[in-house]
């Protein structure tokens, strides 16, 4: 569990980088709200932007997620587990004002950081 990433990898990085290209600063790996014991990979502090970029394995992934084969029990749950903190997470920061944008790991850099940059755009000149 040690060698797990839980920010910087990949597909964060990829993202990150494109998006600072577009002209857009973020804090990185930050808490969106104080109390908030969670961090997401992109916060928009000013326009209330959290943007997550999920594992296919850790968060279960509708389309790539293949159940464990060593300890089924544990690693299954674990998944559900972060599946449900999630959710929670969405919840709070909603209920906030905050946009949460989840993309999966395997979505195209281009697109999400596409649409990062559509939606700090639109929550900056206002419009709902």
């Amino acid at each position: 569990m040690q060698a797990i990433r839980s920010r910087d990898t990949k597909p964060e990085q990829l993202v990150r980088r494109l998006v600072h290209a577009q002209g857009l600063r973020y804090r990185v790996a930050a808490k969106p709200l104080p109390g908030l014991r969670r961090t997401a990979d992109l916060v928009f502090r000013p326009t209330k932007v959290a943007v997550f970029i999920d594992g296919c394995y850790w968060h279960g992934c509708p389309e790539h997620y293949v159940p464990p084969k060593t300890n089924p029990g544990y690693w299954s749950d674990k998944v559900a587990r972060n599946m449900a903190r999630d959710r929670d997470t969405d919840q709070q920061l909603a209920e906030a004002g905050w946009l949460v944008l989840r993309f999966w790991e395997h979505e195209p850099s281009e697109e999400c950081a596409s649409r990062i940059a559509d939606e700090v755009a639109r929550r900056r000149s206002g419009k709902p």
